[in-house]
């Protein structure tokens, strides 16, 4: 996991983006450092997650997390797009059961 990924700063950059509401195509684009094409390919392969409008689509902070992770595997080890998604999905059960295993421990020993 890069320290971008931590769960501090995904919660960090989350609510950043959350105060803001959710992003067009073109912003999480630039968001991710990509272009506009690059989201809708992978909106279209079902790797991103988007709520459509009668102006577009729309993208959560969720996603925007996610799709900086996409684009990060696929650039940084070539990942295809399909094993980038894979690749995310898998780091995000993990930070999901560490979350949850935390809050197990907590109610154990609090």
């Amino acid at each position: 996991m890069a320290p971008s990924d931590s769960p501090t700063a995904v919660r960090a950059l989350a609510e950043l983006l959350d105060e803001h509401g959710p992003l067009s195509l073109e912003e999480l684009a630039r968001a991710c450092c990509m272009e506009p094409g690059w989201v809708s390919e992978r909106l279209s392969a079902g790797l991103l997650q988007a709520e459509p409008d009668g102006s577009g689509w729309h993208f959560s902070s969720a996603t925007v997390v996610r799709a900086r992770r996409l684009a990060r595997l696929e650039s940084t080890f070539g990942a295809d797009p399909q094993l980038a998604g894979l690749t995310a999905d898998l780091i995000e059960e993990v930070t999901a059961l560490r979350q949850r295993l935390r809050q197990l421990e907590s109610q154990l020993h609090g």
